[in-house]
């Protein structure tokens, strides 16, 4: 699970700015006690600010750590493709990354510091009986330590240039101390426009990105996929669950919609291979009779529903964290308030799967606990803040509160800052 995530020096975010999912009330079903890490952490976490203040910055700057793990080590080649902060002198400073995950019970911590040039710094490291312990650790260009005993890293070392990660190379190995953490980091889950530079995106990580179907498209293929729940059934009973649990959550949208077919269009080619296409079509109730339409021609809140389904059912599947940029963008309300439950609820997020989303629909936040809520705010000089919901209150916030309407009234700032009066001036409303 996601403890932490810190960044500083990219894009609109210049200080460091930290997002932390460690719970601040631990008596409700919701959260999940680590006890290794002596904290129990919340399996939410909203982000809600002013336009252009910097809530998709945060997604994109994991997204961006993600990446670099996958594509560093052929990727990497001249350059190191940094977004830092674009106003002042900070263009030619160190991007910073800190991330603190637990993987299997254990407390990783994981520290990153780059600029174009190359990695200035980069060290792992773990908790198993509670105490700190370097797996591996390098300063510029000097030969990293690595931890007593993982002597299959050795061969890492030959891999590494000054623009190549350590955890790149390391994640190749059998070391499970390594594998499991790059897997979970890299794992995590994306939807939505989250803003990454066009020619750094990996395509094996926006797989779930805006608009794309893929992960929902296989459950509801011939070919069988992992239920939402482990049981002792057998594979076939568990992969028909996982259709029929997709073809519930479709349903649940009272969509109208009865089934959903997964047709393979294959062309042939002059070369002779094939071109595979899907195509996803969806069975209506029409009166008394049923339509079959295409996927193309679905409302975009339609599309955006069952886009979510593939990403959402594999994050609760397995445990891991699914971003979601401008969840509310084509959701109803309801929608996104049942989302947000199905990961509250440990019956159907038994492995501990976390969403953190961006949105403005201040509803959402009767379905908030007041620690699963963050701020964003644009400063004087363009900087992102970021900040719970208890340093932007100016009185304590009780659980009871109502938080949208706070929000709305002003009470924890971060709003936009309208004034019309320019654009009457301008009309010729006004003098």
């Amino acid at each position: 699970m996601l403890i932490r995530f810190q960044v500083a020096n990219y894009r609109s975010i210049k200080e460091p700015v930290e997002l932390s999912m460690v719970a601040i009330d631990r008596d409700r079903p919701a959260v999940r006690r680590q006890f290794p890490l002596g904290e129990s952490l919340v399996p939410v976490a909203a982000i809600y600010g002013p336009n252009a203040s910097g809530k998709s910055n945060l997604l994109s700057a994991f997204v961006w750590l993600q990446t670099a793990v996958v594509v560093s080590l052929r990727g990497w080649t001249d350059t190191i493709p940094v977004d830092p902060f674009a106003f002042g002198s900070l263009a030619s400073s160190p991007t910073e990354f800190e991330l603190e995950m637990t993987v299997d019970g254990v407390r990783y911590e994981y520290l990153l510091e780059v600029d174009a040039n190359r990695v200035l710094y980069e060290a792992l490291f773990h908790y198993p009986q509670k105490l700190r312990k370097r797996v591996f650790e390098r300063v510029g260009d000097t030969t990293p330590v690595i931890q007593r005993g993982l002597g299959t890293l050795a061969g890492a070392r030959d891999l590494l240039t000054p623009r190549t990660l350590l955890l790149s190379a390391a994640s190749r190995s059998d070391v499970p101390e390594i594998r499991g953490f790059a897997s979970q980091l890299v794992g995590a889950m994306i939807r939505g426009p989250i803003p990454i530079r066009a020619q750094y995106a990996s395509r094996r990580l926006v797989r779930y990105s805006g608009g794309h179907n893929a992960s929902t498209a296989r459950l509801f293929e011939t070919s069988y996929e992992p239920s939402l729940f482990d049981g002792d059934e057998p594979s076939e009973v568990r992969a028909m669950d996982a259709r029929s649990q997709a073809l519930a959550m479709l349903r649940m949208a009272d969509l109208g919609i009865d089934d959903v077919y997964v047709d393979e269009e294959v062309t042939p080619l002059e070369d002779g291979t094939k071109w595979r296409r899907q195509r996803i079509s969806m069975m209506h109730r029409v009166g008394g009779a049923s339509e079959r339409l295409p996927y193309s021609e679905e409302s975009a809140g339609t599309r955006e529903w069952f886009d979510l389904i593939g990403p959402v059912q594999e994050a609760l599947r397995r445990g891991g964290v699914l971003l979601a940029d401008e969840l509310d963008a084509s959701l109803h309300p309801v929608l996104s308030a049942h989302l947000i439950k199905l990961f509250h609820d440990p019956a159907t997020n038994h492995a501990g799967a976390q969403l953190v989303f961006t949105a403005h629909d201040t509803n959402l936040m009767s379905s908030l606990h007041r620690d699963e809520i963050w701020f964003t705010q644009k400063l004087e000089d363009g900087s992102t803040r970021l900040g719970p919901l208890s340093e932007f209150a100016k009185t304590r916030v009780r659980t009871s509160s109502n938080l949208a309407v706070g929000y709305l009234n002003g009470r924890f700032g971060a709003l936009p800052n309208v004034d019309d009066v320019a654009l009457l001036r301008s009309l010729g409303l006004i003098g």
